[in-house]
């Protein structure tokens, strides 16, 4: 009652609200007041929450009332990992995602070709390992089938492995004595020739071939992803890598009033050690991007690789193929120097760490530099892991690391059931994204898409968090079923736990006076229907900074949203 009456009280002579919602079930995510029914906001920040009763007084001639019709409002959700320049242009490029047979993907790719003839390459993203049994890897003579004559260069769903026909393969000068790359292979046939897999960095060979986007293909790519965000209800990402280059271009669409998404950009640092030329760009970005709606201050770094190419880094040899045990892309002792001396400098540290081997190397260098320079609360992150030790669980709580996951990423499908897991074993596949596990030792959840890996939307990821299965409802136990969280760890992990895993839970994350007023209005209550029904969840309004980023159609008509435009 206390926070009711304080809102009531503090309305007198305050100016009138901008904007004012009513009759809605407002989950607020404030523990002293979990649950509302109106919300007035006052420029960008919310001002009041509470009652019908406590609102009015904000109520002004001028002020935009939305009547929420009994929907569902939550705070904006956050992405904590997602590629957002890669996924932009993927709005542009040949869409793989689904594609489940040869057929399929050749047919994607041949329309594709006939639509844009006048493309120098045919590029696109979103090929799964078990599509092509028994090996899980594509050949270029699929590729060369329907587009001979111009280069083709696919990247698969995670990012970590791609693909290329012949005549990619010829311009990038792969032959039979060209070597690997570091961290990165030219998968081959018998003979020695390659096959068009390419893992890891292997790829690079092929893609510095291909003509760069230019800056307004790129402006506009952006432009589409931002509105791609906000229809999915995300206001804020955490850029996990790749967008720093191009912090320029953010800035331009704020500068212009474009830009209805927040950003907390990453620097990518490329093993094998932290250099003064990246130091100073790190630096030079917190200085100059400090900002509600762009900020730099994180760095973004990679141990290993994934599992479905025995790239992970596994502290005993891949079950499927005992020769094979991953390795880590850094040497131990420099990753650890790395950490200590961005943790000494007061940057977050995000690291890619999958393989059990990488997971517990990121814990020892978080753990080593806090020792070292007598830090606390710096909250650095591992993302994505997806194998663990038992007994690394509870090092999340104890020192204070952000667990960054992607709950769409542990979607029992194909993939996860018949490569991954095999290729894991039933041992470590009982402990596979143990989202539970750590939570309830005392670890903080960010949930986040790793977009374009998999969609940006989060409400398949939600329906994820909940019942680890299928669409179709398998498996009928649920894949590792202990460890789904529950529908309020899941919000608070792509909400105040976001904001917490970005350093910013004092001003966003929940529906509370003084907070910014990033909050989305939903089509279904998820707190009273099926958890097997959450991924039909559509987005009705995103808001952010108190200004309307979505709206869908057809809602909000002129009787429900008095003066809105």
């Amino acid at each position: 009652m206390l926070c009711f009456c304080f809102s009531a009280l503090s309305a007198q002579g305050a100016v009138a609200a901008n904007t004012i919602i009513v009759n809605a079930r407002v989950y607020t995510l404030n523990p002293q007041q979990p649950w509302a029914e109106a919300v007035a906001i006052s420029g960008d920040k919310i001002v009041a929450v509470g009652s019908a009763h406590d609102v009015a007084p904000y109520r002004g001639s001028s002020t935009k009332v939305i009547d929420a019709g009994k929907r569902l409002v939550l705070p904006g959700f956050v992405d904590c990992h997602i590629h957002f320049m890669d996924g932009s242009l993927g709005l542009t490029q040949v869409d793989l995602n689904g594609a489940k047979t040869v057929a399929e993907i050749q047919k994607r790719v041949k329309v594709y070709a006939a639509a844009h003839p006048r493309g120098a390459w045919i590029t696109g993203m979103g090929w799964s390992y078990p599509t092509f049994k028994p090996s899980g890897l594509p050949d270029k003579q699929i590729l060369d089938e329907v587009v001979p004559n111009r280069p083709v260069y696919l990247v698969a769903f995670d990012g970590h492995s791609s693909w290329a026909n012949s005549k990619a393969l010829n311009m990038a000068g792969i032959k039979r004595d060209t070597a690997d790359p570091p961290n990165g292979k030219i998968v081959r046939d018998e003979k020695g020739d390659a096959t068009g897999a390419l893992k890891e960095s292997a790829g690079d060979l092929v893609a510095k071939m291909m003509p760069k986007p230019t800056r307004a293909q790129r402006l506009a790519a952006l432009r589409l992803g931002i509105n791609e965000a906000n229809k999915a209800g995300l206001t804020r990402v955490h850029s996990a890598g790749q967008d720093f280059e191009w912090l320029d271009l953010y800035d331009e669409l704020h500068r212009r009033g474009q830009l209805t998404l927040r950003f907390y950009i990453a620097y990518f640092l490329d093993p094998p050690e932290l250099t003064p030329q990246a130091i100073d760009k790190i630096e030079q970005a917190r200085r100059t991007y400090d900002n509600e709606w762009i900020s730099g201050g994180a760095v973004k770094t990679m141990l290993d690789g994934v599992v479905e190419a025995h790239t992970a880094a596994m502290l005993a040899p891949y079950s499927d193929d005992p020769t094979q045990i991953g390795k880590l892309f850094w040497e131990p002792a420099r990753y650890k120097d790395a950490v200590a001396e961005l943790d000494r400098r007061g940057l977050q540290i995000f690291t890619h760490a999958i393989g059990d081997r990488a997971v517990r190397t990121a814990l020892d260098a978080y753990e080593e530099g806090a020792h070292r320079n007598r830090t606390s609360d710096a909250r650095p992150r591992i993302e994505h892991i997806e194998t663990i030790t038992a007994e690394d669980i509870p090092r999340f709580g104890k020192l204070g690391v952000i667990a960054s996951f992607q709950p769409l990423h542990a979607y029992p499908d194909e993939d996860t059931l018949d490569i991954w897991a095999r290729n894991v074993g039933p041992e470590r596949a009982q402990r596979a994204w143990v989202w539970h596990s750590i939570e309830s030792s005392g670890g903080h959840l960010a949930f986040g898409s790793d977009w374009p890996v998999v969609t940006l939307n989060p409400w398949e990821g939600v329906q994820n968090a909940l019942t680890r299965k299928t669409r179709e409802g398998m498996p009928a136990a649920g894949f590792v079923p202990n460890e789904r969280i529950t529908l309020e760890d899941t919000i608070k992990a792509y909400t105040l736990g976001a904001a917490f895993a970005g350093r910013r839970e004092k001003t966003e994350g929940s529906i509370e006076p003084g907070k910014l007023a990033d909050l989305i209005v939903l089509s279904q209550d998820l707190f009273k229907i099926d958890p097997s029904q959450t991924a039909k969840t559509k987005v009705l309004l995103t808001m952010v900074g108190g200004r309307v980023a979505y709206r869908a159609a057809n809602w909000l008509s002129a009787s429900r949203a008095r003066g809105m435009h």
